[in-house]
C-alpha cells in the first residue's frame, strides 16, 4: 500500500511539472537518484551546471537528459544536499542523495529563547521577512495579514500609518483588550487606539525584522502569564553575522489610488428629487444642471508612496554589528492626508571573552501624519455618517460649489438662500488641522555569561519611550460668516508621555544525558513599570486663522486637564523541556505574575501550562514508510491571563473633578467621587486546549498542519450597572465568561523544483466565537448600540434589529409601530401581535466570518520570480450605516444612485422609498449585507541582474497591490471596522477611510 501511494504521489508531482518535458525523452546521459535507503527520489531536479538544461526524476527516481561528455550534473531535491557529478564521458550517473541534516536543525524563536523546531510541542507559526515586506507596508501586522492561520487582521483604516486590530483564535474579552503581545527583541508593547488614530505598530520599521513567530495556544504562549491570553507576537530583528561586510540598499517608489467611488444622483437628478420632497420649485430647470459637481473627486487624489532603506551589517568573530537607517513616506487618497517616519536601527552584539556576551539593539523612529476624520467615532445611527469627510463627500449637494471665486472654501451656508446650512462642506474636513508627532525609542541592553557549561545567565534591560504631540485646529475660515462668533476658531494641544522599563533575568541550564535523553531548564524573574503622563489644552474664540493652534494664549477661552497613571507587573517562571530521541517532547512551564492594577485580594495569578509532542515518524514501525517525510502529534493545556482589560486603580475607591456646585451663588469645581472599590477585582483568565498534527510528504514536498483548540475565558471584566440608590453608576468586575473553537489548517507544496521552481501556500481558519455569560446570570441580553447586542449564546456584536419586508404600497394596511406612510419602510411583525415593538426584533447579522483564508504562489525561472497572494472572508455581515442615510431621501443631502428607483405611485418600488421631509428609516436587517470577500492583494515581477564587478546582487521587481476585490457589498471597502479594537461594536461601516490599490517598482542592492 505504502509502495502504491509513493508512486501516486510521485505521478502527481511529475504532471505538475508541465514545464519539464525532457524528463521523458532519452538522451546522452541516464541514471538514477536514490536516497540513503536506497529507494528511487521522485521528481527530483537533475540538470546541466551552468546551463538552463534540466529535467526530473520518474516516480522509480530515473532520468534521461541530454548534456556534453565533459559537463557536470547537479541533482537536488527538497530536505536533502545538492551533489554535483561529473559526466566523464559516461553514458549512465547514478547518485545517492544524503538528507540535509540542517533541516532538523531548523530552529524557531520561542519565548526566551529558541527550540529546534522538531522540539516544538506548542501551536507556534512563523513568518520570515522577505514574506512580511512582499507588500508596500507601514506595519509588521499588515504584512502577517492572511499568511498565518488563526490570525484575523482587520486594515479598520487606509489611512497612511492607519488602525490595525489583530485577533488570534478569536476575541477573548468583552470591556478589555483583545490584541495580542508584541515582544520585539525582549521588549514588550502593545497596539490600541481609536479608527482614526495612528497604529502604534506603525512606529516599527517592518524592514528591519528577520523573523516573525506567533505563539497561538496556551502552552507556547503562557510563558507570558498575564499578558498572553490574546496570543503573543515574537519579532526578532536583523543581527549582524560573522564575515564580510554587506551594504545593501533597497528602494521602491508607487502610486496609490481609491479603489471605488460610490455611485450618487448627478445635480440633475439630485434638484428634482429636491422639488418632490420639498413639494416647492427651488429648482425650475432641474436638466439643465447637468453632472454637477463631483465632491468625492475633489476629495480624493492619486497619491505616491516611497520608502528608501540602507543597512549595513557584518563583523567579526568578535564581534558582530547591524545598522540601518529607512525613510518612509506615503501620502494618503485623500487630500491633506499622510504619514512619514524615519527610523534607524543599531543591532550589536560583543564577545567579551568565552564566556561572556554582551550586546544592544536600540530602534528608534520619529513619525509625523496629518490626518482626516474619515469614520465617526460616535455610536448611532444614520446621522453619524455625515460628521466626516466621505459622508460629507456623498452627500454634498451637487448643485453647490467648493470654492469662491478667490479660492478659498464656499460654505454651504452661503449658498442657496441658507437652504443647505446643515450640510458641511466636505473640503471643510480636509481644511482641518490634525497633525499627529510620535517620537519613540525601543532600547535592549543584555550582558550573558556562560557559568558552567550548558548553565548560563542572563540579564536584560529595556525600555520603550514614547512621547506624543497631537494638534488640532478648526479654522474660522471654514465657518459661514453669518455664523461666526466670540467662540469660532477652535484648537488643542495634546501631549502624552510613556516610559515602560523592565528588566529580566534568565537562567538557563541544558544538558544531555546518555545518548537519548536532552533536558533544559529555564527561570525567569522580572519586574515591569510602566509610567504614563498626559497633559492638554483646548481652546476656542481666536481674533483669525493666523497662528491656527500655536498661541492658545491668544483664545478667549482654555481649558486644561492633566492626568498621571503608573502600574507594575512582577514576575516569576520556570520551564522545563525534556525530549527523548527526537521521538517524544514535554514541556512544562509555570508563571506566576502579581500587578499593581488589580485588587488586594488577587494581586496575583498564576498561569500553567503542560504540553506534549510525539514525532511518530521515528518509531520503528514507520521505517517503511518512506513516502512520508514526518509526523508529528501535538498536544496542549494551559492558562493565561489577560491584564490589558482595565486601566490602573480600577479596584479602588476613586475621585474626580467635578463641576456644578453652586455655594451661595458661587459656582465651583470640586473633587467627587467616581469609582467603588472592588478588592476582588482579577484577571481575565483563559484556558485553552489545543490538538494539532504535523506532516510532511516526499522529502517535505509537501507539508500540513493542523490544530483544533477550545479556549474558554473566565472572570471576564465587565462594567456591571448599579442601582442609583447606591450613589454610582457601575462597578468594574470579574463577571463574563467567552468561548471560542476553532480549526486551523496551514499547507505547502514545493510542486517544481528544475529549473522552473514552483511553491503554493495556503491556509484556512474556523473559529465560533459565543458568549457564555455576561454578569453572573443578571443580564441575558445587553444593547450596545441601536443594532448591535451582546447575547448569552451568541456570538460578540451580533446584529438585533427589526426584519425589512419592503416598501407600503398602495392599499396595504399600516401595521402601528413603524414608518407607516405610504412608499416608506414596512417591517415584518415576528409574533402577529398586530404591532411593531422590541418583540419582533431579532438576530439579523453575525460581524464574525465563518471562515477566513490566504494562499500565495512563487514561481522562479532563471532570473525571473513572480509572486501573487491572496485573501479573504467567508461568511460575516456588515450593518452598513450609510444606507440608512442615503437611500433615505429627506431633503437637504445627496443621495445613491439607486434611489432614482424610489417609490412614486407610478413607480411602485420595493426597494427605495419615497421622498418625505425629515423622514427616518426604521433599524432593520435593510442595512445589513453580506461582508464576505476574495481579494488579489498581491502581483510582484521581478528580474535580478547578472552579477556586476562590486556589487553582488540587484534585483528591480514591480508591484500591484490591492488590485480586485471580488465581493458583494456595496459600502467601499468590505474590510472594515469603524469602531477598531472594540469588541463589541464590530462590522460596522460609517464610511472610514477606504483602503488603496497601488503601483509601485523597486530596487535592491547589496554590494
Amino acid at each position: 500500500m505504502q509502495k502504491k501511494i509513493r508512486i501516486l504521489l510521485g505521478l502527481l508531482c511529475l504532471s505538475l511539472s508541465l514545464a519539464q518535458t525532457t524528463f521523458a525523452q532519452l538522451g546522452n546521459v541516464a541514471g538514477k537518484v536514490t536516497d540513503e535507503k536506497g529507494e528511487g527520489v521522485p521528481g527530483a531536479s537533475v540538470t546541466v551546471k551552468g546551463t538552463q538544461t534540466g529535467t526530473l526524476t520518474n516516480v522509480d527516481g530515473t532520468y534521461a537528459i541530454e548534456a556534453p561528455a565533459n559537463a557536470t550534473l547537479v541533482f537536488s531535491f527538497v530536505g536533502y544536499l545538492k551533489e554535483e557529478v561529473a559526466i566523464n564521458n559516461r553514458s549512465t550517473v547514478n547518485v545517492t542523495l544524503k538528507v540535509d541534516a540542517k533541516a532538523l536543525e531548523e530552529v524557531v524563536v520561542v519565548g526566551y529563547g529558541t527550540q529546534r523546531k522538531v522540539e516544538t510541542t506548542g501551536s507556534i507559526a512563523s513568518v520570515k521577512s522577505d514574506e512580511l515586506t512582499q507588500l508596500p507596508i507601514t506595519n509588521v501586522a499588515q504584512g502577517l495579514q492572511s499568511r498565518v492561520s488563526g490570525v484575523q487582521i482587520n486594515q479598520n483604516s487606509g489611512s497612511p500609518g492607519g488602525n490595525i486590530s489583530v485577533r488570534i483564535r478569536g476575541t477573548n474579552s468583552i470591556n478589555g483588550n483583545a490584541e495580542p503581545l508584541y515582544v520585539i527583541d525582549g521588549i514588550q508593547i502593545s497596539n490600541s487606539g481609536e479608527i482614526n488614530d495612528v497604529s502604534p505598530l506603525s512606529t516599527i520599521n517592518p524592514n528591519d525584522i528577520e523573523s516573525v513567530e506567533v505563539l497561538k495556544d496556551a502552552s507556547a504562549s503562557a510563558i507570558y502569564g498575564a499578558r498572553a491570553a490574546n496570543g503573543v507576537i515574537l519579532i526578532t530583528t536583523k543581527r549582524g553575522k560573522a564575515g564580510r561586510t554587506n551594504v545593501s540598499l533597497e528602494s521602491y517608489y508607487g502610486v496609490q489610488q481609491v479603489t471605488k467611488k460610490l455611485d450618487v444622483l448627478n445635480a440633475a437628478e439630485f434638484a428634482q428629487l429636491e422639488n418632490e420632497t420639498f413639494k416647492n420649485n427651488a429648482y425650475p430647470d432641474p436638466a439643465s444642471l447637468g453632472e454637477g459637481v463631483d465632491w468625492q473627486d475633489l476629495i480624493f487624489q492619486k497619491a505616491p508612496i516611497q520608502n528608501h532603506q540602507l543597512t549595513i551589517s557584518g563583523g567579526s568573530e568578535k564581534t558582530q554589528l547591524s545598522l540601518s537607517a529607512n525613510y518612509f513616506d506615503q501620502d494618503g487618497v485623500i487630500i491633506n492626508s499622510d504619514f512619514k517616519r524615519f527610523t534607524y536601527r543599531l543591532n550589536v552584539d560583543h564577545n567579551v571573552s568565552k564566556k561572556l556576551r554582551v550586546g544592544t539593539s536600540v530602534m528608534g523612529s520619529f513619525s509625523n501624519s496629518n490626518g482626516v476624520e474619515a469614520g465617526s467615532t460616535s455610536v448611532g445611527d444614520a446621522g453619524v455618517v455625515t460628521g466626516t469627510v466621505l459622508g460629507a463627500a456623498v452627500g454634498a449637494p451637487p448643485t453647490l460649489q467648493p470654492y469662491k471665486a478667490d479660492g478659498s472654501i464656499f460654505p454651504f451656508a452661503e449658498q442657496g438662500n441658507g437652504q443647505y446650512r446643515e450640510v458641511i462642506n466636505p473640503l471643510n474636513y480636509t481644511s482641518i488641522l490634525r497633525k499627529r508627532n510620535i517620537k519613540r525609542a525601543l532600547i535592549n541592553i543584555y550582558g550573558e555569561y556562560t557559568i558552567l557549561p550548558g548553565l548560563s545567565y542572563r540579564a536584560s534591560f529595556n525600555a520603550d519611550i514614547d512621547s506624543r504631540l497631537n494638534d488640532t485646529y478648526l479654522p474660522i475660515s471654514i465657518i459661514a460668516a453669518k455664523d461666526r462668533n466670540d467662540n469660532s476658531g477652535t484648537a488643542a494641544k495634546f501631549n502624552s508621555n510613556m516610559l515602560g522599563l523592565l528588566h529580566e533575568s534568565v537562567l538557563s541550564y541544558g544538558t544531555k544525558i546518555g545518548a537519548h535523553h536532552s533536558l533544559k531548564f529555564t527561570g525567569l524573574f522580572a519586574t515591569q513599570v510602566e509610567k504614563y503622563n498626559k497633559n492638554q489644552i483646548n481652546a476656542t474664540g481666536f481674533p483669525n486663522d493666523a497662528t491656527r493652534n500655536e498661541a492658545l494664549q491668544l483664545a478667549l477661552n482654555r481649558t486644561v486637564l492633566s492626568s498621571r497613571n503608573m502600574q507594575r507587573l512582577d514576575s516569576y517562571m520556570g520551564r522545563i523541556n525534556y525530549g527523548f530521541k527526537d521521538r517524544y517532547f514535554v514541556d512544562v512551564t509555570a508563571r506566576v505574575d502579581g500587578s499593581s492594577k488589580f485588587g488586594a485580594n488577587h494581586k496575583y495569578g498564576f498561569f500553567p501550562a503542560v504540553s506534549a509532542a510525539w514525532r511518530i515518524i521515528e518509531e520503528p514501525f514507520m521505517k517503511d514508510a518512506t513516502w512520508l517525510s514526518d509526523l508529528k502529534l501535538r498536544g496542549s493545556y494551559g492558562i493565561t491571563g489577560n491584564a490589558g482589560g482595565i486601566d490602573p486603580y480600577q479596584s479602588l475607591a476613586t475621585v474626580e473633578s467635578g463641576g456644578g456646585y453652586n455655594i451661595n451663588h458661587t459656582y465651583f469645581t470640586a473633587i467627587r467621587p467616581s469609582g467603588i472599590s472592588n478588592p476582588d477585582l482579577r484577571w481575565e483568565k483563559s484556558t485553552q486546549t489545543n490538538v494539532g498534527i504535523d506532516a510532511s510528504l516526499l522529502n517535505n514536498r509537501f507539508s500540513l498542519i493542523v490544530d483544533y483548540y477550545v479556549k474558554k475565558t473566565e472572570d471576564l471584566l465587565y462594567i456591571k450597572t448599579l442601582p442609583l440608590s447606591s450613589g454610582y453608576s457601575s462597578i468594574t468586575g470579574n463577571y463574563g465568561s467567552l468561548e471560542n473553537k476553532g480549526l486551523e489548517i496551514a499547507a505547502n507544496a514545493n510542486l517544481l523544483n528544475g529549473p522552473v521552481k514552483w511553491s503554493i501556500n495556503g491556509n484556512l481558519t474556523i473559529n465560533r466565537n459565543k458568549i457564555l455569560d455576561l454578569d453572573g446570570g443578571t443580564t441575558d441580553e445587553r444593547f450596545i448600540t441601536n443594532y448591535t447586542v451582546l447575547k448569552v449564546g451568541q456570538p460578540l456584536g451580533v446584529f438585533k434589529t427589526y426584519v425589512f419586508d419592503g416598501i407600503n404600497q398602495t392599499g396595504e394596511a399600516i401595521i402601528p409601530g413603524y414608518d407607516g406612510r405610504l412608499g416608506g419602510h414596512k417591517v415584518k411583525d415576528l409574533n402577529n401581535d398586530g404591532a411593531i415593538n422590541s418583540a419582533d426584533q431579532i438576530i439579523t447579522g453575525n460581524p464574525n466570518p465563518k471562515f477566513i483564508y490566504g494562499f500565495s504562489t512563487n514561481v522562479t525561472f532563471k532570473n525571473f520570480d513572480l509572486s501573487a497572494f491572496f485573501s479573504g472572508t467567508e461568511g460575516n455581515d456588515i450593518y452598513n450605516v450609510s444606507r440608512l442615510s442615503f437611500e433615505n431621501p429627506l431633503g437637504q443631502r445627496n443621495l445613491f444612485q439607486g434611489v432614482e428607483n424610489r417609490w412614486t405611485p407610478q413607480n411602485p418600488s420595493n426597494q427605495y422609498v419615497s421622498p418625505a421631509v425629515a423622514g427616518r428609516l426604521p433599524i432593520s436587517s435593510y442595512a445589513v449585507e453580506d461582508g464576505s470577500y476574495l481579494r488579489f492583494k498581491n502581483l510582484m515581477l521581478g528580474y535580478t541582474l547578472p552579477t556586476i564587478k562590486g556589487i553582488s546582487r540587484i534585483r528591480i521587481y514591480v508591484s500591484g497591490n490591492n488590485l480586485f476585490t471580488f465581493t458583494k457589498y456595496s459600502g467601499f471597502d468590505p474590510e472594515v471596522n469603524t469602531y477598531a479594537n472594540s469588541n463589541t461594536t464590530i462590522g460596522i461601516d460609517n464610511l472610514v477611510y477606504p483602503q488603496s490599490k497601488s503601483f509601485l517598482g523597486g530596487i535592491q542592492l547589496t554590494f
